[in-house]
């Protein structure tokens, strides 16, 4: 006999109130924004032998949408340029909506911008790829991001840049 999964204990499911255990449930994945700018096409698409100084960024950021619903949002930036100019500028939001149950209120913040922007990411760097190519160049191949890593260093930037607490008291 087979054992059947009949969603029980997932976010939404009949029984999920029985189970306490921390969970994550994608109800949607969608894009939010989207630019491609190939400003210099046809031109830029000639073959050179000059290599393009390529700058990509990645941010993530996330939102309330109702009660144990959240967005989740990878913003991708990236371009590549040449000494004659702009070769092309990609620019997209890829969101997530997600359904959490059973995350404590200190572990909402780091589900939201390391565990399901990590869900997220191999469909924004297809994304990417396929848009960069569409656009009559090589793919663009974000290589894997650390979003834990990234997450302690926002932490740790956010910290820096707030201002000392003044004493109470008189000098």
């Amino acid at each position: 006999m087979a054992d059947q999964n009949t969603g029980a204990g997932l976010p939404g499911s009949a029984d999920a109130s029985a189970d306490t255990r921390p969970q994550i449930g994608v109800l949607a994945q969608y894009i939010r924004d989207l630019s491609f700018e190939n400003p210099g096409a046809p031109k830029s698409l000639q073959t050179t032998s000059e290599q393009p100084k390529m700058r990509v960024e990645v941010n993530v950021n996330a939102r309330p949408i109702e009660k144990n619903i959240f967005e989740s949002q990878l913003q991708v930036i990236a371009s590549a340029q040449m000494q004659a100019g702009t070769l092309y500028h990609l620019e997209f939001i890829y969101a997530g909506a997600f359904q959490l149950a059973n995350i404590p209120d200190d572990a909402l913040r780091p589900v939201l911008l390391i565990q399901c922007p990590a869900l997220l990411f191999p469909f924004a760097r297809r994304l990417a790829a396929d848009l960069t190519r569409e656009g009559g160049f090589p793919p663009l191949l974000i290589d894997p991001i650390d979003f834990t890593s990234l997450y302690q260093r926002n932490l740790a930037k956010a910290a820096a840049q707030q201002p000392a607490n003044p004493t109470n008291g008189s000098a």
